[in-house]
């Protein structure tokens, strides 16, 4: 009996965890993104052009300026957004000033 209550194969782990673990990761979840959402925040610009978006709008202005080029990229967010443009060129912000 005593070598049976000394064997640690004999207690069941799931029994050393308690209960109220599951419930104290819901409000450490939900504190994180709220905390993500925070730092990706940014605030929102009074130039026209495609939206930051957690950093998808950077992504997509420079693959589109890589696979149409300058010439046609300017002309394309210029007939998008106006003459005075802000895009993302190799993740700087950059402004596009036509007429």
């Amino acid at each position: 009996m005593v070598l049976e209550t000394l064997n640690p194969m004999h207690y069941n782990i799931t029994s050393l965890v308690p209960d109220t673990m599951p419930v104290a990761t819901v409000p450490i979840l939900i504190l994180m993104c709220f905390l993500f959402l925070i730092w990706n925040h940014e605030e929102t610009s009074s130039i026209p052009g495609p939206g930051y978006c957690m950093g998808i709008g950077p992504l997509i202005s420079h693959g589109r300026f890589l696979w149409m080029g300058v010439g046609n990229a300017c002309n394309y967010y210029n007939k998008t957004y106006g003459e005075f443009v802000r895009v993302w060129i190799s993740g700087e912000e950059t402004f596009i000033i036509s007429k």
